[in-house]
C-alpha cells in the first residue's frame, strides 16, 4: 500500500482523534486542520502528523493546506447552534461542504471521504438537513468521493452513555423526550476502521456506507442501561411529546445543552439502517458489551466487588 498524503478536517474531534492515528498506523502522512492546535496536542506528537492552525472556512487558507496531497477527509459537524434558524447547521455542513469541494477541485485532490449521518436529508430538523444537502454537494462533485453516514457514535469520552451517565449522577430521576427513539450505536474504533479502509480501496468511490452496531436499542434502554452500569440507578420517565418538546426549549438555555428543539426533531426518526455497511467493508461490528462496561467502570467495581467478597468468605 502506497503511504498517501492526507488532509483532515475535523481531527481533533471525537472521531478524528481515533482516525488520525490508525491512519498513521498504515503509513499515511497526515495534516489535521484545526481552530486550535493546542487543543489536542498528543496528536503531533506522531511523526507523520501535522496539526496546523487554519480557519477551515477560508477557501484560500484550505488550498494552501490541501497542495499536494492525495485525498480530503472531512469530519466537521456539529449537533447544536447558537439560536435556532438552521445557520449553524448550513455553515458547518453544507457551506464548508462547498468551500472544500472547491478547493480540492483548485488543488487537483480528487478523493474526498466525508462524514454524514443516518437518515440525512430526512425529517424537518436542521442537523439532518444540512447533512443531506452535504451529502448533494459532495455527489455533484465530481470527485472521486465515499460518504459515512453512522448512526450514533459511542466510545470513551463520547457524548452518549458518558454523558448520561454524568446527568444521572448528579440527577435523582431523569425524564427524557422521545424515550423509544431507536439507535443503532457503533463503536469509535469501528467508524475509525471504516474510513482507513475505505479510503485506500478504490471500488469504494462512488458508495455510501451505512455504519451501524449489532444490536438496536431505544434511547430508554441506553439511558437504563448507563445507570446500571455507572452504579446510579435512577428511574427514568420517558415524557410525551407535548411535555418533551417544552423540556427541549429549555435544554438549549442550559449548560453543554443537553437537548435542544433541533436535537428532539431529529428524535423523531430512528438513527437505524438496513444495510451493513461495516460488513461490506469487512470489518466486523463492535457489541456496546464489549466497550461499554469498562467505559464506566463497572468492570473495576465488579472486581472489586470480587475482591471483597473472597476476602469477607465465612
Amino acid at each position: 500500500m502506497k503511504p498517501l498524503s492526507i488532509v483532515v478536517l475535523g481531527g481533533t474531534g471525537f472521531v478524528g482523534r481515533r482516525l488520525v492515528p490508525r491512519l498513521h498506523a498504515d503509513g499515511h502522512r497526515i495534516r489535521v486542520l484545526s481552530r486550535n492546535r493546542e487543543r489536542r496536542r498528543e496528536l503531533g506528537v506522531l511523526p507523520r502528523v501535522c496539526v496546523e492552525n487554519c480557519d477551515v472556512h477560508d477557501r484560500a487558507a484550505l488550498k494552501r493546506h490541501l497542495a499536494g496531497a492525495d485525498a480530503a477527509i472531512n469530519l466537521v459537524g456539529i449537533l447544536n447552534e447558537r439560536g435556532s434558524d438552521g445557520s449553524g447547521f448550513r455553515k458547518a455542513h453544507v457551506e464548508l461542504t462547498a468551500t472544500l469541494i472547491a478547493a480540492c477541485k483548485a488543488t487537483g485532490v480528487h478523493r474526498l471521504l466525508q462524514m454524514s449521518a443516518l437518515r440525512a436529508g430526512e425529517g424537518a430538523s436542521h442537523y439532518l438537513h444540512t447533512r443531506g444537502e452535504a451529502e448533494a454537494r459532495v455527489r455533484a462533485s465530481h470527485l472521486a468521493w465515499t460518504i459515512f453516514r453512522p448512526s450514533v457514535i459511542f466510545g470513551p469520552g463520547d457524548g452518549l452513555f458518558c454523558r448520561f451517565a454524568e446527568l444521572l449522577r448528579k440527577a435523582p430521576v431523569l425524564p427524557i423526550a422521545r424515550a423509544g427513539a431507536r439507535f443503532a450505536p457503533v463503536y469509535v474504533g469501528d467508524v475509525a476502521e471504516a474510513f482507513a479502509r475505505a479510503l485506500v480501496h478504490p471500488h469504494t468511490t462512488g458508495h455510501t456506507y451505512e455504519l451501524i452496531g449489532p444490536r438496536v436499542v431505544t434511547l430508554r434502554e441506553i439511558v437504563r442501561w448507563t445507570g446500571h452500569l455507572s452504579g446510579h440507578r435512577r428511574p427514568v420517565i420517558g415524557l410525551p411529546d407535548a411535555l418533551g418538546a417544552m423540556q427541549a426549549r429549555i435544554g438549549e438555555w442550559l449548560p453543554g445543552k443537553p437537548i435542544s428543539r433541533d436535537n428532539f426533531r431529529s428524535l423523531r426518526l430512528d438513527s437505524i439502517g438496513d444495510k451493513d455497511g461495516l460488513g461490506q467493508l469487512g470489518i466486523v461490528a463492535t457489541p456496546m458489551e464489549l466497550i461499554v462496561p469498562a467505559m464506566l467502570g463497572a468492570d473495576r467495581r465488579e472486581a472489586e466487588l470480587a475482591r471483597y467478597r473472597a476476602t469477607h468468605r465465612g
